[in-house]
């Protein structure tokens, strides 16, 4: 299906969660047995935590660039990093390493990830110099980091698995595209590869945006925040635009849901290499967000060491 934008955005009131400014904010993760919610800056070289009843705050800083979580069944978090995977023990901050970096950590790094309902963490990769598409994905099950598929992306992003574990998606931010693939979650199995969308990226004609991080809500719907375009989307299994959320500010990164009721909608965004007046124009640029929502998500599996 492409890009249709022929009905109104909503706008909503959002509430700032974390008032830090985050150059990368990424990967927000809601950890229901601690009732808080992780996250990553990119850039700024840290994993964060947030309890939201009472406002504490914990961040880790890391060696490379992290960009994505799984909560660890064992405790813990699965951190991806630049240089690697790692455990981080956020009780006593100590770090384990897992897998180094299956790639040229010159040029890639791993970008988004989501664990699956067998305890699986699929990780992909960011092709930094995006003038071809040399990402991969990878999965990490049991110890063991495999390569699934290597190509066809330039940045892997977008990750997320239906309720039923049948689908998996899977968007290419460079590409402007969302696709659906057939899932086996037994065997990890990934077949039968399918557009669910395509995006414009005419920049010169009502542009909104590329798909960056997404969430699957309880009924299925596919949630995905479109850097630059200023908006979060809400798709049907088969592509059709249900919704648009507008937001105050213009890169909104990935959104997770969280709170007791998973109907707390948490989003990162992005500050960093940003021009000025865009800044000024959108004071929450950066910032933690979050809003209710009326269909709620779905609690994340944790990786199966």
């Amino acid at each position: 299906m492409t890009q249709n934008r022929a009905h109104p955005m909503t706008s909503y009131a959002f509430e700032v969660a974390y008032d830090a400014i985050m150059q990368v904010g990424e990967c927000p993760l809601w950890h229901p047995e601690e009732a808080a919610l992780y996250w990553v800056d990119i850039e700024g070289f840290a994993v964060h935590r947030l309890d939201p009843s009472s406002g504490a705050h914990q961040q880790w800083r890391m060696a490379t660039e992290p960009s994505a979580l799984a909560r660890s069944a064992s405790g813990g978090l699965i951190v991806a990093l630049r240089s690697g995977l790692i455990h981080l023990n956020a009780r006593d901050g100590s770090l384990h390493d897992i897998a180094p970096a299956p790639y040229n950590t010159g040029t890639c790094r791993f970008n988004d990830g989501r664990a699956d309902a067998a305890g699986r963490f699929w990780i992909g990769t960011l092709y930094e110099p995006r003038d071809a598409p040399l990402a991969q994905m990878f999965c990490l099950e049991r110890g063991v980091l495999k390569l699934v598929w290597s190509g066809g992306m330039t940045v892997s992003n977008g990750l997320g698995f239906s309720p039923d574990q049948r689908t998996l998606y899977h968007a290419d931010t460079t590409a402007h595209r969302v696709n659906q693939y057939d899932f086996d979650v037994a065997t990890g199995n990934v077949s039968r590869p399918r557009l669910l969308h395509q995006f414009s990226a005419d920049k010169a004609h009502r542009y909104g945006g590329r798909p960056d991080g997404a969430a699957v809500d309880s009924e299925g719907n596919y949630w995905c925040a479109m850097f630059e375009g200023g908006r979060l989307l809400r798709l049907s299994p088969d592509g059709a635009i249900l919704s648009e959320i507008a937001m105050p500010l213009r890169c909104p990164t990935m959104l997770a849901f969280g709170g007791a009721d998973l109907r707390t909608l948490y989003i990162t965004s992005a500050s960093a290499k940003r021009p000025g007046a865009e800044l000024a124009k959108y004071p929450l640029t950066g910032r933690l967000l979050s809003l209710r929502v009326d269909v709620p998500g779905r609690e994340e599996p944790a990786y199966i060491e």
